[in-house]
This record gives structure tokens, C-alpha cells and sequence, in this order.
């Protein structure tokens, strides 16, 4: 088997793990906060341990694509969120609504 049939290469930027909707950049997270992976399996518990070495693994071997990858995901979040900040869903602004009639009623 080759390492990359443990993966579903949807585009550049979505890789998953063959078999779940988890990305590659989920388990990558945690492998580059320093848990082992015994630790990502309990956040994961789907996921087999060799499919959790198999991405590692991938990573080690592709390490520049993968951090230019990562860099990717991480700016794409970060600008889904600023704009979820400046135009934000009407369930949002609901909840936005309700926290502020709250605060308000505290304080009278």
C-alpha cells in the first residue's frame, strides 16, 4: 500500500484522512502541539492509529508542501472568521440580541 492511499486528495487545499471527513490538518494540529499519537486516537477515537502514523508520516515526508498547506487552512479560517464577524449569520445576530438583553437586565 502507498502512503497516499490513506488520503482523499479532494483539492490543494482539502486532503482527508480515506474513509472519514477528517482532514489531514486536524490530526496535523495536535501532532504539532506535541500529543502522541495515543493522544490525537482519545480526540479521535474513529481513527485507527495506523491511519493517525500514516498521516504523521506523510507529514514527515512532505513537510514543506504540508506546513505551505497548513498556512493555507490557517489564513482560510482566519479570514472565514473575520468575516463571520463583520457580516454575521441571523442566528448570530439573535444570539447577539438575547446576550445583550441579559447583560442589560444584570445591570438595571
Amino acid at each position: 500500500m502507498q502512503l497516499e492511499d490513506y488520503f482523499i486528495f479532494i483539492s490543494e487545499d482539502d486532503i482527508r484522512i480515506k474513509g472519514h471527513r477528517i482532514g489531514i490538518d486536524n490530526v496535523l494540529f495536535y501532532f504539532l502541539e506535541g500529543y502522541s499519537p495515543e493522544e490525537i486516537k482519545a480526540n479521535y477515537p474513529d481513527l485507527s492509529l495506523e491511519k493517525i502514523y500514516a498521516t504523521i508520516t506523510y507529514y514527515l515526508q512532505n513537510k514543506k508542501e504540508i506546513d505551505a498547506y497548513l498556512l493555507r487552512i490557517k489564513q482560510w479560517k482566519e479570514s472565514h472568521y473575520q468575516e463571520s464577524l463583520e457580516n454575521p449569520s441571523p442566528q448570530r445576530q439573535k444570539m447577539q440580541r438575547i446576550k445583550q438583553q441579559r447583560q442589560n437586565s444584570l445591570t438595571v
